[in-house]
């Protein structure tokens, strides 16, 4: 059977701290379900789907990093790959929020010049346990110079939005800037391109919250 036909690959990244609901973002998304179970992505873990947009066929591969730091080596090698990168936080956790800055510093050093990025406060439907104000993320994502949203996996809140969002942007710079490229897949080469070994193992635990 020949592969679904799509106009356009366009390669994502989900970086952030552990724990601040990347995978869950990443399952709602691509599979539209919720895990009540922690997620702990080992090394790396991708997903693709497939969208509409602007009359285009998008396939999106959207690859999803370990935040733990024993993992960030790994991390950083998909950085270049990647045409557009979604920052992570936890509205309910400051630590995660103010490690942002240093997460955009690695990318500012690893990541393809004007790759495209947004900020993303999730877990928003958790309002009694909000540690961070949306005011907070938008005046954080001006300082950066990027996108701002907020979003919840759990109860589906902004996270197509925020896909939708990143996408179009990277559409309208690689792809609606250049009326000359040729049609086909965009911007193919990066990390599956059949030389990086995939590590797909995400291992559920009984505790904690992936919102």
């Amino acid at each position: 059977m020949p592969p679904p036909h799509y106009d356009f690959l366009i390669k994502l990244l989900l970086i952030g701290d552990s724990g601040v609901g990347k995978s869950c973002l990443l399952l709602r998304f691509c599979d539209d379900a919720w895990t009540p179970s922690f997620i702990t992505t080992i090394g790396i873990d991708f997903k693709i789907r497939t969208i509409e947009l602007d009359g285009k066929r998008i396939k999106l591969q959207i690859w999803d990093t370990a935040g733990q730091e024993r993992f960030r080596t790994i991390t950083t090698a998909y950085y270049r790959g990647a045409m557009g990168i979604l920052l992570v936080y936890d509205v309910t956790d400051e630590k995660s929020f103010n490690n942002i800055r240093t997460w955009h510093a690695n990318i500012e050093q690893h990541a393809s010049e004007g790759v495209n990025k947004i900020l993303i406060g999730n877990k928003c439907d958790w309002v009694e346990k909000k540690a961070v104000t949306e005011d907070q993320g938008r005046q954080l994502a001006e300082e950066l110079g990027i996108r701002f949203m907020e979003t919840s996996a759990k109860v589906n809140q902004g996270v197509e939005e925020a896909f939708f969002t990143l996408a179009r942007d990277i559409k309208t710079r690689l792809i609606d800037s250049q009326p000359d490229a040729a049609g086909g897949a965009s911007g193919t080469a990066g990390p599956n391109d059949g030389s990086v070994k995939v590590d797909k193992l995400s291992t559920p635990s009984a505790t904690g919250c992936c919102t």
